[in-house]
């Protein structure tokens, strides 16, 4: 099985990576009630933090979002959300030999997610400092420039006086000698 397929199966929901009980009846070639009936067998194997059962508001959401078409699509029962564990858990409930092999599919899909969530981590720690670094260099930056400006302004001010300042007298022949002199 494609792991793109079944990536795009995989939402972000409560803050955990989960598949849908409809997706995964699909991609199991079951359908979502027999899945369902066997999770219901075997409770004890889904604990809260392996399988979660969907709020009216989380139904409304993944409608909005246009995962499933209505709230009719799921045939008033409110969905079941699998973790990455409950996923590998159903193997152990659904024993047909597709569902191992999806199983295997969709565990690796969760570790390319994995994987690309550590990368995307390295990726904005390394562009919060360069934030960092500009900022510092920005900083210093904006001191030069005011500097300079300052510079500039009292450079202006001194051509400023210059400017309005008289000429200096003409005086030719009392102005000091500069070259070669000789010693009379």
């Amino acid at each position: 099985m494609e792991t793109q397929l079944i990536r795009q199966r995989i939402y972000n929901i409560r803050g955990q990576r989960v598949m849908l009980d409809f997706d995964l009846a699909e991609l199991y070639d079951v359908e979502t009630r027999v899945l369902k009936q066997a999770v219901r067998r075997n409770a004890k194997r889904f604990p809260n933090d392996f399988m979660l059962i969907l709020s009216m508001e989380e139904v409304d959401q993944l409608v909005s979002q246009i995962v499933i078409p209505s709230k009719s699509h799921l045939g008033g029962a409110f969905p079941y959300a699998f973790t990455e564990q409950g996923v590998a858990m159903l193997s152990t409930v659904l024993r047909s030999e597709k569902a191992i092999q999806i199983n295997i599919s969709i565990m690796r899909a969760f570790v390319e997610f994995r994987n690309y969530a550590l990368t995307y981590t390295d990726l904005a720690q390394k562009i919060a400092d360069l934030e960092i670094k500009f900022q510092r260099e920005f900083a210093d930056i904006h001191e030069v420039l005011k500097w300079l400006a300052e510079e500039n302004q009292s450079r202006s001010d001194e051509i400023s006086t210059l400017q309005n300042s008289p000429p200096p007298p003409d005086d030719w022949h009392n102005r000091p000698r500069i070259g070669y002199k000789k010693d009379s």
